[in-house]
């Protein structure tokens, strides 16, 4: 067994599971076998404690009346409803994304286990949650704002069920000469053997993506918790969250493995466009929603610094 930074059993902890019982076996040393996709579950445990954090600040913005009473008590079906959505959704932004590949063989791309769409599952989620809203006659801009962290927390969750069961979603070939001495190889690269895509990966490996993700998106989800009782109008921390998930999602295309087009001689992937259209509207939500001028030039200045590094960072 592989050994990283003195304990023995991360090294099966870098390697893939596609089912549940492949990671309770690698952790206990059994041999169970049982057809539970570890994706689903986390997916499952994403969903649940995403509805559980939502259902809390619902309730505290019922107290602050930027909600309407017992409006809390429609956060788990709506909850249901955009996780269910979420999935169609990630599959048709794939499909998409690999039109030639499912013009060849669409059964094969539907009925897979790889290959979701986080931008779709966002899409199609948060827009099923609008409808969900509406039709229950509650405000729907104060209801974004106070699922904001949740949809964040559940982002970053959702990322280990990609990691854990190697889904495809890695980036592309790691260069060790980079790599900082005092970090761990497997933070670094790694194979994802036995991934559930049924790939390959030759040594060193590729970057785990998925961890970092999962590591930004809980940062981010903590920033968003941290703001939720901020003083600016209806609709500023949703703003904040596109903002955030957009820079985020430019900054891991960097390192990311996806099909590329040429937009006005531009090689831009579907995430890096959509990123795009976050930042533009979170910044654009954002400037509505403060009440300062100066607040106006300290997200305008923020902004302009963080596009420049995003867009000079190495590819």
């Amino acid at each position: 067994m592989i050994s990283f930074c003195g304990h023995p059993w991360i090294g099966n902890w870098t390697m893939s599971h596609p089912y549940v019982t492949d990671a309770l076996n690698a952790l206990f040393g059994t041999h169970w076998h049982l057809p539970i996709p570890t994706f689903g579950v986390i997916v499952v445990i994403a969903a649940t404690v995403a509805a559980y954090v939502a259902s809390r600040l619902v309730r505290s913005y019922e107290t602050l009346s930027r909600l309407p009473s017992q409006s809390h008590l429609a956060v788990w079906d709506m909850a249901f409803l955009s996780t269910f959505a979420g999935i169609i959704g990630a599959r048709v932004f794939d499909i998409l994304d690999n039109a030639d590949r499912f013009v060849a063989d669409p059964l094969s791309m539907i009925l897979t286990r790889t290959g979701f769409s986080i931008y779709g599952g966002l899409c199609f989620g948060i827009l099923a949650g609008v409808i969900f809203v509406k039709r229950r006659s509650i405000p729907v801009i104060p209801m974004l704002d106070a699922t904001a962290p949740s949809i964040m927390l559940g982002y970053g969750i959702g990322r280990l069920g990609c990691q854990i069961s190697g889904d495809g979603d890695w980036g592309i070939a790691a260069n060790m000469n980079l790599k900082p001495e005092w970090l761990p190889d497997w933070l670094w690269s790694q194979t994802y053997d036995g991934n559930i895509a049924g790939v390959v990966i030759a040594t060193p490996g590729v970057y785990p993506t998925p961890l970092y993700e999962n590591a930004m998106a809980l940062s981010m989800a903590w920033i968003l918790w941290t703001l939720r009782f901020h003083k600016h109008r209806p609709g500023y921390l949703f703003s904040l969250f596109l903002l955030l998930a957009g820079f985020e999602r430019i900054l891991i295309e960097k390192i990311r493995v996806n099909v590329r087009y040429d937009v006005l001689g531009a090689y831009v992937t579907q995430a890096e466009a959509i990123s795009f259209l976050l930042i533009i509207a979170g910044l654009g939500g954002i400037l509505a929603a403060l009440r300062t001028k100066r607040s106006w030039t300290k997200i305008v200045l923020s902004a302009g610094i963080l596009s420049a590094l995003a867009a000079c960072a190495p590819r």
